[in-house]
């Protein structure tokens, strides 16, 4: 179990990382949008506590989209003007202020899908404008264990405290900007703030197969089990990010 924390997150960010520097910045978002962080959270959750835990924790990770949009909408708003730490910094505010909002919601599946479906609609209208991003600079090889390190420890902890949390905080953790803030960041530094707002304006679109997987786990969860509940998910997660493959910029 510990092998898989520690492994499958900074695996999945190495393999986004990489994706970035060969199709540049819109690939690369995209598929950060996908729960690649959340879906092996929410897994383990679920061998750990079972799905009745982890149904209630994907209800509130469901609802946590809007703290995901509110990270990547404030951090493309601030980057063009200051550094990467300060951007961090009013991004991480941003989030923990719709996380603490969130969190004061009554557990509902329905107001949790208004929620992220509202969010996802109207994100990309409030998005700043964004010049041609540069192609992206050679990536040093330090960088991606750093990123993969991130990952990892975000990863671990959640998983690790959730007995203590509760179903509410870990769904809202599981849901925790790692991958938006590792390659902002990363990027911002690199290549670039066009680059990193182009990004993360991609990872909006993701964050559609991310909801689908979710309210899969909500649905799904109490009455088919684990494994069968899981592999649904990722199906319609795979299936609503191919149709919106469309929606990327062409180069």
């Amino acid at each position: 179990m510990i092998v898989l924390k520690l492994l499958l997150v900074p695996t999945f960010l190495l393999l986004i990382s990489l994706a970035g520097r060969r199709w540049g910045p819109e690939v690369a978002g995209w598929l950060a949008g996908f729960p690649v962080m959340t879906g092996p959270i929410l897994f383990l959750l679920a061998l750990e506590h079972g799905p009745v835990f982890t149904a209630a924790a994907a209800t509130v990770s469901l609802s946590a989209v809007f703290g995901a949009v509110a990270f990547i909408l404030t951090y493309a708003r601030v980057c063009a003007r200051r550094s990467p730490g300060l951007s961090l910094l009013y991004g991480l505010v941003s989030w923990a202020c719709a996380a603490l909002l969130l969190t004061r919601l009554p557990p509902s599946n329905l107001v949790s899908l208004g929620i992220a479906l509202l969010s996802l609609v109207f994100a990309p209208k409030l998005f700043p404008r964004i010049a041609l991003p540069l192609a992206a600079t050679v990536v040093p090889k330090w960088e991606l264990p750093l990123r993969m390190l991130a990952g990892a420890v975000v990863t671990f902890a959640v998983t690790s405290l959730a007995a203590a949390i509760g179903p509410s905080w870990s769904g809202m953790f599981a849901v925790f900007p790692v991958l938006s803030i590792v390659l902002a960041v990363f990027s911002h530094r690199a290549s670039g703030p066009a680059f990193a707002a182009t990004l993360l304006k991609a990872m909006i679109w993701g964050l559609y197969a991310f909801t689908g997987f979710c309210l899969s786990l909500v649905l799904l969860l109490p009455h088919f089990g684990v494994t069968v509940s899981f592999l649904a998910a990722t199906a319609a997660a795979i299936a609503i990010q191919w149709t919106l493959k469309s929606r990327l910029p062409r180069r």
